[in-house]
């Protein structure tokens, strides 16, 4: 039976559960590696003697050999070393949290079989400046951007498009007197041009609004499509950063079709980045110009296969893994 080995954490969300239940229905056996238990309650050992390379997964109830795994779905990296801190002296803690993260993602990145997702694909899809030249290069439309810690080139770039929204780089919050504060998109306005004197410290990205006639989500596993869209605009939260007030938009979402243009192209990008999954974000103007925004190498998409018949998405992701559907080749091969 061919196994294939999850990596995510103990919180992770139900998505998780319906991948496993397709996965058992191809005929494979799932192990599961969350993280967040990682050192302290399971153990992770790869030995080569006598010219052989053996990996093994302890957990507290099952010991797993990974060396003969068929692939790997590297699907969350939360909470690593979790309790640690509480164990070790603070001068340790960095340098074991550091050899902690290089030990796992090392372990995922030399595993020469499939993997949907992967560290270092990750960090490559991190950078926003590279997914917007790909999907310019292959025809995709994307707004005017500026990315830039220069406080002048943003004055400049704001003056002359007027509407223009901010946005970080990365997905982050800020904790201030215990509260959590997500930074989202918002828009610039002009009587605010004096504060940009702080990007000297943090660059941002800069990017003339689009008026929306609706967004999308699209999410890709493979060859296939699942695109949905919402009209944003019909609440105030929401107009600008559909996230802001994403509970109450949870259940507007609708499943919908692309302009064959555009879902060969989104299929082109993905192929570029030679990755199995990605979540696309897509503004669609009033004039019907599809506007390419960014594509999430993990992207959520549990709130979306809720509204497929029997989870597809879901099902779709255990094909890929299972080898029962077209995939792109990203083995390690020496």
């Amino acid at each position: 039976m061919d196994k294939i080995l999850i990596i995510t954490h103990t919180a992770d969300n139900f998505s998780i559960e319906k991948v496993t239940e397709y996965i058992g229905k191809n005929g494979c056996e799932v192990i599961r590696f969350d993280v967040d238990l990682y050192p302290l309650q399971n153990k992770l050992s790869t030995v080569f003697q006598d010219g052989e390379w053996v990996s093994i997964l302890e957990t507290q109830e099952v010991k797993y050999r990974l060396d003969d795994i068929s692939a790997i779905w590297y699907r969350r990296a939360y909470n690593i070393g979790k309790g640690l801190r509480d164990e070790l002296e603070a001068k340790f803690y960095g340098a074991a949290m550091g050899e902690i993260r290089n030990t796992i993602f090392g372990f995922i990145e030399s595993v020469d079989v499939y993997s949907l997702g992967k560290p270092s694909v990750y960090r490559r899809l991190d950078s926003k400046e590279e997914q917007l030249k790909v999907a310019d290069k292959i025809g995709l439309k994307i707004p005017e951007t500026c990315l830039t810690n220069n406080p002048e080139e943003a004055r400049k770039f704001i003056l002359k498009h007027q509407n223009v929204v901010a946005k970080m780089q990365t997905g982050f919050a800020i904790y201030e007197d215990g509260v959590e504060n997500v930074v989202f998109t918002n828009v610039v306005s002009e009587d605010r041009l004096e504060e940009l004197d702080s990007l000297l410290y943090c660059p941002m990205q800069f990017q003339k609004m689009i008026e929306k006639k609706k967004e999308l989500r699209v999410t890709i596993v493979g060859r296939d499509v699942y695109a949905f869209e919402v009209d944003s605009q019909q609440f105030e939260d929401s107009k600008v950063d559909w996230r802001k007030d994403g509970v109450n938009l949870i259940d507007k979402w609708v499943r919908t079709e692309l302009p064959g243009d555009v879902e060969e192209k989104l299929l082109e990008l993905l192929d570029v980045y030679n990755v199995d999954y990605g979540a696309i974000d897509i503004i669609v103007s009033p004039e019907d110009e599809y506007f390419f925004i960014e594509i999430n190498a993990a992207g959520e998409f549990f709130w979306l296969d809720n509204l497929t018949e029997e989870n597809l998405i879901s099902k779709s992701i255990a094909d890929v893994l299972c080898d029962k559907a077209p995939r792109r080749n990203n083995m390690v091969t020496a």
